[in-house]
């Protein structure tokens, strides 16, 4: 049995370990999405001929090569601002962060970030109720229950409590001991 190709195999696959690196992900709101509109590339090219006739002669050419390529799909000018909009969407979401943590204005890092920020109040959701519905049919429960207890049992609502937090030097009564 032959192990040359076994051991080739197997050396392949630790050579190829030792240069894979792991996937991270990417922010997608952040990236071009791969928009290219063109490129514009510039070669140079150099060719020797040699010509094996009697005289034996030579001829070198040189040449200077300019190359644009076009992508088809959408025009350039669409693609690169659907992903400007993408951007102020994202930045839109997250600037209410930013500017509220006055400490990022400090470091460094994160100056650019800052300075995309500056000026951008985000509007609150005012749709929303303050309280939620499920927290106002429980306490209306209870007052119509009183004698229920509740996992919680406490008023959530705004309206204050009558049931009061022990203090902290409180000493909780010991479990009930198990008959064995």
């Amino acid at each position: 049995m032959n192990y040359y190709f076994t051991g080739l195999i197997i050396l392949a696959l630790t050579i190829l370990a030792l240069f894979v690196e792991p996937a991270y992900p990417r922010n997608e709101y952040l990236n071009e999405y791969g928009v290219r509109c063109g490129e514009m590339e510039i070669s140079t090219e150099r060719r020797d001929t040699d010509y094996n006739y009697s005289d034996s002669n030579t001829h070198e050419d040189q040449y200077l090569r300019f190359t644009y390529r076009k992508y088809l799909g959408t025009d350039c000018k669409t693609s690169k601002e659907n992903v400007a909009i993408k951007q102020q969407l994202e930045l839109m979401k997250m600037c209410g962060r930013v500017n509220s943590n006055p400490s990022l204005a400090l470091n460094e890092n994160f100056a650019l970030l800052v300075s995309k920020c500056r000026g951008v109040t985000p509007a609150r959701d005012n749709t929303r109720p303050s309280e939620s519905l499920w927290d106002e049919m429980k306490d209306d429960y209870k007052k119509e229950n009183p004698d229920i207890k509740l996992m919680g049992d406490k008023f959530i609502g705004s309206k204050k409590s009558k049931l009061k937090m022990p203090s902290k030097d409180y000493i909780l009564p010991l479990p009930k001991p198990k008959n064995e």
